[in-house]
């Protein structure tokens, strides 16, 4: 199962993102939220936690894999306890998330029914079904958002771990990746997260000199 993907954003589109990984470019279906943030950032490295799910009739034998891309794991969590209201499904927790995952967290755990249906194909017959099933599981959940926040970053040295791994899978070498993390860290600004340290490190590799 892939769970996370990283390489360079080649298209957005309203529903999907083309990232090239190598040779090879994988199309990853988004949400409204995720398209938002990735819009200004064709032709940079991007770093996407993927869900693999399979979309078709299996009765007929046409079941095509699919994936899916989120910014973070909290939002792929989030985005799983959706998928398991009755009447949601995939496609349209997809079309739903348009907001702010700890936004819509709130909504559910404060049981606004009304605001929550206003959510592109949740009316308030899902609503309420979604509020019964994830109510009691947000404030775990809102208080992971809170860690994710840019204020409260997590251990800078795993980000910098991560990001040199990512790195090597964009094709870096060892001491070229290690040379982009080692500049990293000696800025003042520390990355909150890996999307973060790329973007950095891109605007380093692309500075006029």
């Amino acid at each position: 199962m892939i769970t996370r993907l990283s390489g360079t954003l080649e298209r957005v589109e309203p529903t999907f993102v083309e990232v090239a990984v190598g040779p090879v470019v994988h199309e990853v279906l988004i949400t409204e939220l995720v398209r938002r943030s990735l819009q200004t950032k064709l032709g940079q490295p991007v770093v996407l936690h993927t869900l693999e799910y399979l979309e078709g009739n299996p009765t007929r034998g046409n079941l095509v894999p699919r994936l899916i891309g989120f910014l973070s794991e909290v939002e792929r969590e989030f985005f799983e306890l959706i998928c398991e209201v009755d009447g949601v499904g995939v496609r349209k927790a997809l079309r739903a998330i348009i907001r702010p995952v700890g936004e819509i967290a709130s909504t559910i755990e404060e049981q606004d029914a009304k605001a929550l249906s206003t959510l592109p194909g949740i009316g308030a017959a899902t609503a309420e079904r979604m509020i019964a099933k994830l109510r009691r599981r947000m404030p775990k959940f809102a208080l992971l958002v809170a860690r994710e926040s840019p204020g409260e970053a997590g251990k800078a040295g795993d980000v910098f771990s991560e990001t040199f791994e990512v790195l090597r899978s964009l094709g870096h070498s060892d001491s070229d990746a290690r040379r982009l993390v080692d500049a990293l860290r000696q800025e003042k600004k520390k990355p909150k997260d890996v999307q973060d340290a790329l973007e950095a490190i891109y605007r380093q590799m692309h500075k006029p000199r």
